[in-house]
């Protein structure tokens, strides 16, 4: 049994606390938000996000953070803008042998860091892993088989985790392409906000899975030149969490995108939603990115157009259609004046 803190009583927080209990181990489940924490006391469910999955009796929840927290695994879970506030908070009162753990999905606004890098910054005496995969909160607080990756610069401590985490309806693969593990996650919420647009405007199959496929052609050309490696975006992190993300009922930045795709602007269907769509801030980082590196990301581009400067859904398509002809592998064909 291991002692394990979760930071973040969202959604995620709270299925990964479900998980873990029933998994036993001793959890502890923390949100500073006081009315969020006597709420999930009194009912034990999460009724907005979890409507049906009761939080075991063994979980504890404490809207107060100990001087001391005694715990072998630390389970970072909040949106992405609040990961170095919450990690600020853990420095100095987790043991020096706490592993840090992540599924928070996204980038810092403003300096563009990678979460992990952030969390380096704010705890770095201590060993961290990023959690993800296709793994929506809703399924995996329902036991249905789950399947992530544990991505750290150190094989131990992704294993220790591995060991700690898993169990018969949550498989964990370990990695250390931490860079390529942490970038799919990001970058497919922005695919997957293009995907509920073409939803959205009724287009139907065939663009939804060129959108697709030609998304992780950018995700994964993007994360290269981060220094990530390039068959991490074809496993669990990559095109897995892409598939998920960009076809299931339970994701926000699909649903939002079809509110887009529908007549809404951005800040419209981002308040329709009422949560954190995590793609909205990380187009803009992506874009961001790809300029600050070089790197071309046409459906990127077009997203952030629409997201930020109001373009029509309908121009960005016809944009992104009206590109010149290339090769797939991005080779643009000269041979003889042909194309």
């Amino acid at each position: 049994m291991a002692k394990i803190w979760i930071l973040g009583a969202g959604g995620m927080g709270v299925s990964m606390a479900v998980m873990c209990a029933n998994n036993g181990h001793q959890v502890n489940l923390y949100s500073p938000f006081e009315q969020e924490i006597e709420t999930l006391l009194t009912e034990r469910e999460h009724k907005k996000l979890l409507p049906g999955i009761r939080i075991p009796d063994g979980v504890s929840m404490t809207c107060t953070l100990p001087e001391r927290i005694d715990a072998d695994l630390a389970i970072v879970a909040t949106p992405s803008f609040a990961v170095r506030g919450i990690c600020g908070e853990l420095k100095g009162r987790i043991r020096p042998d706490t592993v840090t753990a992540c599924v928070s999905k996204g980038f810092e606004k403003g300096s563009l860091k990678t979460l992990s890098d952030v969390m380096q910054e704010e705890l770095p005496t201590h060993q961290s892993v990023m959690l993800s995969g296709p793994s929506h909160a809703e399924e995996i607080a329902r036991g249905v088989p789950t399947t992530v990756v544990a991505a750290s610069r150190s094989r131990a401590t992704a294993e220790r985790v591995q060991d700690m985490l898993m169990n018969r309806w949550f498989r964990i693969y370990v990695s250390d392409d931490v860079a390529g593990v942490e970038l799919g996650g990001a970058l497919k919420n922005v695919i997957a906000l293009a995907a509920g647009i073409v939803d959205g405007l009724q287009l139907g199959d065939n663009p939804k899975a060129a959108l697709m496929t030609r998304g992780i052609t950018e995700i994964a050309r993007l994360g290269v030149a981060m220094g990530a490696s390039t068959e991490t975006f074809a496993g669990l992190s990559g095109i897995g969490d892409l598939i998920v993300t960009c076809t299931s009922v339970h994701s926000r930045n699909h649903r939002a995108g079809e509110l887009i795709g529908k007549g809404r602007t951005a800040t419209q269907a981002i308040e329709e939603v009422g949560m954190t769509v995590e793609g909205y801030t990380a187009a803009k980082c992506a874009y961001q990115l790809a300029q600050r590196t070089g790197v071309e990301m046409p459906i990127i581009e077009q997203v952030y157009r629409v997201l930020y400067e109001n373009k029509k859904p309908s121009d960005a398509i016809r944009d992104l259609m009206g590109r010149p002809a290339r090769h797939e592998s991005e080779v643009i064909w000269l041979l003889s004046g042909k194309r």
